[in-house]
């Protein structure tokens, strides 16, 4: 392959990358977006999920709890281990989880805690 045609493929596929990095959230937008909110969708390993957020950084769901802090831009949670921290990309009232630049899930925030939890 010529220089000139494997800078263009090294371009072609490092555009997308750069995008998607650009698109994820600082951790002030992530703060807002899930604070004293609900999010409930979906995690490629480990299923189903609805969690509710307090503002005093504990997480509530049905059967279990555990903690959420936001460290630089980056949301982590710690269920009795070691904080699990995720790049987050916000798109409106979406949610998608990113680590090591991969998606691992998605989400809906709901405003509020409306499961009770």
């Amino acid at each position: 392959m010529s220089a000139m045609k494997t800078l263009a493929f090294v371009l072609a596929i490092s555009a997308p990358l750069a995008a998607q990095a650009q698109d994820l959230a600082k951790g002030d937008a992530i703060k807002a977006a899930v604070s004293g909110n609900t999010v409930q969708g979906s995690m490629t390993e480990s299923g189903v999920y609805t969690e509710f957020y307090a503002a005093d950084g504990t997480i509530k769901a049905a059967d279990y709890s555990g903690t959420w802090t936001v460290e630089g831009d980056k949301m982590c949670f710690s269920y009795g281990d070691a904080p699990d921290c995720w790049d987050v990309r916000i798109k409106g009232e979406m949610i998608t989880w990113v680590q090591d630049g991969v998606d691992g899930g998605t989400g809906t925030v709901v405003p509020g805690n409306p499961n009770e939890f």
